[in-house]
């Protein structure tokens, strides 16, 4: 039986990197997990490989920020598989620049996938997760112990030059979860962020393999310089970046049921390093 046998995870953002760690980690420890990504076959893949470790999960393709997804993501880990009790809210990218050259697009992107993303999906959770609290109490018990997860960043606690809308967008993100903590509370729901430091992803990968990603029709660069990258690393206090599993085990650790009284924090995942 592993630690989280029973529980009911919804993941964005979870068919590569960081989302694809948090995704095996809490399979792994027997939660089932519905995977999303912008793009099925990424997600398929991270479907498969739970349930060829013996795991459950099923797929949501899509844009967390299209009309009705957040509602579909949702519906669909209570109608395959009873309830929810995790939500990961992960999904993101940067597009940076320094304020003056960030036009109404830029800012508009990072705000609405780090910010207004997982607002809808906790919107649309809330009656899911109101209700089973409801009738778990009237049952005569105590409602089962719930948990959130939001992904910031250290960009966000700290700020970052060139990242103004990525760091904005984090910074909400601790707001959101900080209210959350409060509201959600009667429902026996811990709410905590993430704040990741450098992390190896194609987000961070050299700039001359990271090449582009493709948002929405958009072809945004990625990857920093090796230089960059390296100077990076060398003021982290542990030596070096830290890894998908490295992130998806900060994750992991809130989720655990003996996290059950930690709500309201942000846990700095980015070995020692603060900006």
């Amino acid at each position: 039986m592993g630690a989280l046998q029973g529980e009911v995870a919804i993941v964005t953002g979870a068919g590569r990197g960081i989302g694809r760690a948090i995704a095996l980690k809490l399979a792994g420890a027997g939660a089932a997990v519905v995977v999303n990504d912008l793009d099925e076959a990424p997600a398929l893949e991270v479907v498969e490989a739970i349930r060829a470790a013996g795991g459950q999960a099923e797929a949501c393709a899509g844009d967390v920020l299209a009309p009705g997804f957040a509602e579909r993501f949702v519906s669909l880990a209570v109608e395959r598989f009873g309830d929810l009790t995790i939500i990961v809210n992960n999904a993101g990218y940067t597009w940076d620049n320094v304020i003056q050259k960030t036009a109404d697009e830029h800012w508009e992107a990072m705000i609405g996938i780090h910010l207004t993303a997982p607002f809808r999906v906790l919107r649309a959770a809330q009656p899911v997760i109101g209700a089973a609290a409801k009738a778990e109490r009237a049952a005569g018990g105590t409602p089962r112990r719930r948990s959130i997860v939001n992904i910031s960043s250290i960009a966000g606690l700290g700020g970052n030059p060139g990242q103004v809308g990525y760091a904005a967008g984090k910074a909400g993100v601790i707001g959101l979860t900080k209210t959350l903590a409060k509201e959600w509370g009667r429902y026996n729901v811990t709410v905590n962020a993430v704040a990741f430091g450098v992390i190896l992803t194609r987000l961070t990968d050299a700039e001359q393999s990271g090449g582009s990603i493709d948002m929405a029709g958009r072809a945004i660069k990625v990857g920093i310089s090796a230089e960059l990258r390296s100077a990076a690393e060398s003021a982290i206090p542990l030596g070096r970046a830290g890894t998908p599993d490295d992130a998806a085990g900060a994750v992991y650790l809130l989720c655990l049921p003996e996290a059950g009284y930690v709500s309201g924090e942000v846990l700095t995942c980015g070995g020692g390093y603060t900006l």
